[in-house]
């Protein structure tokens, strides 16, 4: 059967073929030989698009409220191929991209996936520092997080005693860690 160009299809063709008890939030990418990368996600897994050092192209975050994303679900209630954010973008020769589940952007700020990517020699070793970055911070209880500082602007804290002692709601979150690396080149 011939592959469809259009990422939300796919995306429809694979949750039908599910039969898995469960959800989850996803994102499917593909580049076509013209450049353009089209994107189809429900739920919070993200992709960044990286050139010269600079973050160009980033996706949004789809919630009912906070920490609790858009998901495909087995059940017949819930969001479908045609709840997807879909986006095209143009990629250039040597453009990055960087795609995974909120485990990694939950955990590593945009600036340090950008540190990361330009200090790795390859793909392979940015997905896998990446990834153990990610992880880092997720069992770190002291780390002042993507999820932590998010939590704090959506009203959530440490109990106000702890506040009078100067504490704040801190730490990284323990969840799935994903991490695709690609590298934009000619063919």
């Amino acid at each position: 059967e011939q592959v469809n160009n259009d990422p939300q299809f796919l995306l429809r063709k694979a949750h039908a073929a599910t039969s898995s008890i469960g959800s989850a939030t996803v994102i499917v990418a593909m580049l076509e030989r013209n450049g353009i990368l089209k994107i189809a996600s429900v739920g919070d897994c993200g992709l960044r698009v990286i050139c010269e050092g600079q973050i160009i192209f980033s996706t949004s975050p789809q919630e009912h409220y906070f920490d609790c994303p858009y998901q495909l679900s087995s059940e017949v209630v819930g969001q479908t191929y045609l709840d997807a954010m879909v986006s095209n973008v143009e990629l250039m020769e040597g453009d990055t991209t960087v795609m995974g589940p909120d485990g990694l952007f939950d955990n590593v700020f945009d600036h340090e996936i950008v540190s990361t990517i330009a200090r790795c020699r390859d793909v392979v070793e940015a997905a896998k520092a990446l990834a153990n970055m990610a992880s880092s911070h997720s069992m770190d209880s002291n780390f002042d997080s993507p999820y932590s500082l998010e939590a704090r602007s959506k009203g959530f804290d440490v109990p106000i005693w702890r506040k009078i002692l100067g504490m704040k709601l801190t730490g990284g979150k323990l969840d799935d860690i994903t991490v695709v690396v690609g590298l934009v080149v000619s063919s």
